[in-house]
């Protein structure tokens, strides 16, 4: 049976479209993954790529999107609302079909590895994590860009692969394993970032919310809106709907309507059938029902 390995990685550009088409091309350019989705966005300056496939595969496309980014992305000129560390700020590796975490953790291993061999410093994080503290992006994160160059310094922040140098145009790689998220973002129509910040800290885990959600508030200039951009990190446990719903109940407490939603990337059939049970009142629909699912 063919093994399947989802990979997610986020580079730090969402502008420049020579860039980000160059990027996807070198994805395609690999035998045996199918790229699902390319997903820029020039407010975070950020785009996020989604493709799949058999795991060598996989960490060849992966290498080829680094390689991509190492040539054309310059951090030190870089600014966006998302916070970030490096030019392929995170590669994500997540099992899909006859694949396990150990597999995946190997094909992790290789891919940090191979960019620490180019003297980039790599973390590794979530499942591949070497330190308790380097299990959550949030913390190998902190400071972002502009203050890795101190943190490398820090002993406590050894690159798990590569030198402990600051390498001003690429910064430094996050690689891990995880489960399959979804990420979700939820636009509000106004223009105070403190209301955004605090619905977000309503919903994510850390200060009391919802086990499986990480949020944070940024505003978005093109649209003279805010956010609250999330990482739903188990669907099946804490549902899109219950998070939207609960925003939509929190925003309303400021006067402040959702002007709407934004799936980055893929998301599993499994929550688009938790959706439209929700929201339709559908209850006994399956993805079984979607006419494209059953094409195979």
């Amino acid at each position: 049976m063919t093994k399947i390995l989802h990979c997610v990685p986020n580079i730090s550009e969402g502008r420049d479209k020579s860039i980000i088409n160059a990027a996807a091309d070198a994805i395609r350019a690999v035998k045996g993954v199918k790229l699902l989705a390319v997903a820029p966005d020039a407010d975070h300056n950020r785009t996020v790529y989604s493709f799949a496939g058999e795991p060598d595969s996989v960490l060849e496309a992966a290498k080829a999107l680094a390689l991509t980014a190492i040539e054309h992305i310059d951090m030190s000129v870089h600014h966006g609302i998302h916070p970030r560390i490096g030019a392929v700020d995170v590669t994500p590796f997540i099992p899909v079909k006859e694949v396990n975490n150990e597999e995946a953790l190997d094909i992790c291993r290789q891919y940090g590895k191979w960019v620490g061999n180019m003297g980039i410093p790599v973390y590794y994080y979530e499942y591949a994590s070497t330190k308790n503290d380097r299990t959550n992006l949030a913390n190998i994160r902190k400071g972002e860009y502009e203050g890795l160059e101190n943190k490398l310094r820090d002993p406590d922040w050894t690159p798990d692969e590569g030198p402990a140098v600051f390498v001003p145009k690429s910064g430094a790689f996050m690689a891990g394993v995880r489960h399959a998220l979804i990420a979700f973002n939820v636009n509000l129509r106004c223009t105070d970032l403190t209301i955004a910040k605090r619905i977000a800290e309503s919903v994510r885990f850390i200060n009391g919310g919802y086990r499986y959600v990480k949020a944070i508030g940024l505003p978005i200039n093109s649209t003279g809106m805010v956010q609250v951009s999330m990482n739903l990190i188990d669907y099946t446990k804490t549902p899109v709907h219950r998070v939207l719903e609960t925003i939509r109940s929190e925003a309303a407490r400021y006067g402040v309507e959702v002007a709407g939603t934004e799936v980055i990337g893929t998301m599993p059939a499994k929550a688009v059938e938790d959706i439209v049970k929700f929201y339709l009142q559908c209850h006994n629909f399956n993805s079984d029902q979607i006419l494209e699912l059953n094409l195979d």
